[in-house]
This record gives C-alpha cells, structure tokens and sequence, in this order.
C-alpha cells in the first residue's frame, strides 16, 4: 500500500535543476500585521500605519518586509527543510513587490547546488526561492543553503555543484516599490531625526534594548509562517532543546535596531547572512549594526543604505569574530542587508 505521511526529503532526494513546487498557498491580513507586531517590538512607522504609507506614496500600509519572507519561508520548510541539521546561509536576496493585506503568497524553489559532507551522513543543499502572489507575479526571490540528513548511508554522493553566488547585490539592482517618495517624510512621525546623510559607511549603532527569547511565544511564530521543521518544536529530536527558528532571531533583531535606525523602513535587499551559532529559550537577545555601504536610487527623497546587523546573546557589541575568523560564541546572527532610507 502507498504511504499516505511524508517523511520529508533527505540529501539524496535531491538533484540540481530540480523545481519544487510547494504547498498550501496563504492569503495574509491584518492578522499577520497585528500578531507580528505583538511577537516582536516592531514598530517601523510605513508598517504600522496606512496614512503614513500614503503620505510615503504606497496605496495603503504593507505586511512588514519579514513577514512576508517567513510567510514564503515557511511554505518551503516540508521540502527542503523538513530534515535539516541547520539552515546554514542567504543570499542574493530581494523584495520585488509589496505585499498587502488580502495577497495570496505561495512559493517555488529550483535546487541550483549539492555538496555531501565529508562524513557521509548529510550534505548541503543550495535552492533558490520564488514568493509568488495570486497574479503570480513574483514579490520576492532568496537563495539559502542547508545542511540536510541522509537516509540511506549508503547512497552515492552527486556529483559537487557549489554555486557562484554574489555577495553583495548590486544597488542598481535593488527594486524601489513604484510610487515610493520620501520627500515630505515626517521624521516626528517615524519617531527618530536620523537621515541617509547622517550615516557614515564604518559607522557601528548599539541598539542598547533586549528581548528575553520566549519558548511559547516562538513556537506560535514558527506556526504563523507555518514552518513545520522538527527541530523546532519536538524535544525528542534535538534533546538539548528545541532549536529557536532563524527567521525569529532575525525579526527581533531588526525590531531592536529600531533604536538608531528607526528611519530604516523598508528592507529591499538580502545580501547574506549566516545563523553563527543556536538560538534557544531563554537567551537575551541584543543587537548591533554596522553601516557598510550608502547608495543614490531614483526615487525622490529615497537612499538605500547597506546594513550589517548582528544578533548577540547579550555579549559585548561591536565583537564579531576572532583572530582565527570564526564567530564569537555570543553571536547568533550576521546578517548582510539593503534597506531604504529617507535622504
């Protein structure tokens, strides 16, 4: 008889050019906006409030920037992540389209790159991912690599395809939603004066404020996007805990960088990123920033600035890796980004 329950992929279920096509489309609303906002302390003012939007140019107020991306996020998890040891790095990331109350998201991925472990237990798997809206115009695109379990020990390795991935994406490349105008900005509204010109490349930002991570209120955000992966919810999986979601730490990490940057209102760019240690219950995370690059665009009164933002366990800012290059222990997250600023 046919099996009816779905084990999840393994490493050797996989193949480059593969298209997965994945299930349960999701229509968002005003729900997704007000439990987001109540998950995380997030208060960027155009996502918070439709007249604000107006007066920016948009029709209405969008789903926040990673609210949508965990929404397409999560729809990939039964197959790509299902099985995952740890999803290990983004890149070449960006938000097309907003996306607003009453969209429908759904999502794609192409497997663009394998690579088995050298010790033949697992094997990462690179994909790039699609979020698509019911007009199947495409309103966000991501690549992300994962450290993925075999099944059969025994099955042959494939043959190494590691993709040639751009670390940074270019600025002329980044998408500015049509109608977006920050020229009479209200920087009272937005709640700090800091403009584009006010940052300097090699500037660092300690966003000071903390946030106590929470084992239930974690849970329900894995649920929202409907991210299914084991490690985050069964304790019979990963014994010393269940792994805190990636995309949560990188959600109260932008909320916390509010604090210094709460003019950085739109994110438009991923250019990558690495989860550099786990995340559980119980740890107090805090966050940095790093300016890395400013950029003109088109807009009228719009700068994209290009941010590194690090989540720490609490652990002194401005401390990334050491002399050896690797991650201090304190950091959870490094994460590479484009956001949209007024001039």
């Amino acid at each position: 008889m046919m099996a009816k329950t779905n084990p999840g992929r393994f490493f050797e279920d996989y193949s480059v050019g593969q298209i997965l096509t994945h299930a349960v489309p999701r229509t968002v609303s005003g729900g997704e906006r007000a439990l987001y906002h109540a998950l995380y302390p997030a208060r960027h003012a155009l996502y918070s409030s439709d007249a604000f939007a107006q007066a920016s140019g948009l029709p209405a107020s969008p789903i926040d920037d990673l609210a949508a991306f965990h929404v397409v996020f999560g729809k990939t998890v039964p197959d790509v992540s299902l099985n995952a040891v740890a999803n290990l790095g983004y890149a070449e990331g960006r938000w097309l389209l907003p996306v607003y109350p009453g969209d429908t998201l759904r999502s794609e991925s192409e497997v663009i790159g394998l690579k088995q472990n050298s010790n033949g237990k697992t094997g990462v798997v690179y994909v790039r991912t699609c979020g698509l809206n019911q007009r199947d115009e495409v309103v966000m695109e991501y690549v992300r690599w994962v450290m993925v379990r075999k099944n059969d020990l025994d099955a042959p390795a494939p043959e190494t395809v590691v993709p040639d991935l751009n670390k940074v994406v270019p600025a002329d490349q980044l998408v500015i939603p049509t109608g977006l105008d920050f020229t009479n900005y209200n920087f009272d509204l937005a709640g700090e004066p800091h403009r584009w010109g006010d940052y300097e490349v090699g500037e660092t930002i300690d966003h000071v404020d903390g946030v106590t991570i929470e084992e239930a209120e974690h849970m329900i955000a894995t649920r929202l996007w409907q991210n299914t992966a084991k490690v985050h919810f069964d304790l019979t999986f990963r014994p010393d805990g269940r792994l805190i979601y990636g995309g949560h730490v990188i959600s109260m990490a932008r909320a916390l960088s509010f604090n210094g940057l709460a003019n950085a209102q739109m994110i438009v760019g991923l250019n990558g990123g690495a989860h550099a240690n786990p995340c559980f219950a119980g740890t107090t995370v805090k966050a940095w920033t790093e300016v890395l690059d400013k950029a003109d665009t088109p807009a009228p009164g719009v700068g994209a600035i290009r941010l590194r933002l690090v989540a720490t366990k609490g652990g002194e800012p401005f401390e990334l890796k050491d002399e050896n290059g690797k991650y201090k222990p304190d950091v959870l997250l490094d994460l590479d980004y484009w956001a949209l600023m007024p001039q």
